[in-house]
């Protein structure tokens, strides 16, 4: 995985969010070696308000168990909650930032469609999303134009959904223009993106594909009914540990709450970071009934 400057981006931080009493505490190493965040809940102010005044109200209940949950688990896990159209976001856990891996090809897929509306890029959309077929997704880069075209295009469309940068959370999201999938992608800026998402033109093909992910890959967020999502996983090239991460969108009362999750195994292996990315999804369906979603603004 990627280095990403662990003291400035622990310095901007603290600097830029809201601590919640009670139940937070950060705590920010300046080693190499990351030290465990012992409070899970960081509330985050958007760049702007979509729904002035909206946010996610958090049961005391999930704060609690997630501690005591990413205390027992055998690995780093991150968590990151923002109802659909909302102006704030939840972050939990102690990942935070890291390679986007195949979670990318949902801007990817947006950007390719807009670009080109033939069945051959719809049928390449569909291998990318629902199995995740990276040569698939290589041929929808492609179809952008060389390296940098294609970056610019993903770009513009991450760029429409904002970041979260101005609020000294992490750098903007910056396309890998010779390896998409290389992209760093904080889990507070995939989250945003993914609450809005449903606002974004010519995304509800896309949307509609991340409701049929092949049941192979239907850990974590797949667990939970009526989700829409993408995963994305792969191994550090040096010390071969998987990262696995998802995000999506889950059906909430009469909205939709934008869902980030990433996890990394003390073991390595892609199996136990998955079985990690399940634990989440299932505390988070226990409160599932507390949490309010949203919808785009007109």
């Amino acid at each position: 995985m990627k280095s990403t400057g662990r003291a400035a981006a622990c310095h901007r931080l603290l600097q830029g969010v809201l601590l919640v009493s009670a139940v937070v505490s950060t705590s920010c190493a300046v080693s190499g070696n990351p030290a465990p965040v012992t409070a899970p809940v960081v509330e985050v102010n958007s760049i702007e308000d979509w729904h002035r005044g909206m946010s996610i109200v958090l049961p005391d209940s999930l704060a609690a168990e997630f501690t005591q949950l990413q205390a027992a688990l055998p690995g780093q896990v991150g968590m990151a909650l923002m109802p659909v159209g909302g102006d704030r976001a939840t972050v939990f856990g102690d990942w935070t930032t890291g390679i986007a891996w195949s979670t990318i090809k949902v801007p990817l897929a947006v950007a390719a469609l807009r670009h080109d509306q033939d069945q051959s890029i719809f049928e390449m959309a569909r291998a990318a999303i629902t199995v995740s077929d990276n040569d698939a997704a290589a041929e929808l880069w492609e179809s952008l134009g060389d390296g940098h075209e294609a970056a610019d295009a993903v770009q513009h469309v991450l760029d429409e959904a904002g970041t979260l940068a101005s609020d000294g959370v992490g750098p903007r999201t910056q396309m890998d223009d010779t390896s998409f999938g290389s992209t760093e992608w904080s889990l507070v800026n995939q989250v945003r993106f993914a609450s809005r998402l449903p606002c974004l033109p010519q995304s509800e093909t896309v949307i509609r594909l991340m409701g049929e992910i092949t049941p192979e890959q239907g850990w974590g967020l797949g667990l939970l009914d009526g989700t829409e999502f993408k995963g994305g996983w792969g191994p550090d090239d040096e010390t071969g540990v998987y990262t696995v991460r998802q995000f999506g969108l889950v059906p909430v009362g009469n909205g939709q709450l934008a869902v980030a999750l990433a996890a990394q195994a003390d073991s390595g292996s892609f199996a136990d970071t998955t079985a990690l990315l399940d634990r989440l999804a299932r505390l988070l369906a226990e409160h599932l009934p507390e949490l309010s979603g949203g919808v785009c603004p007109r």
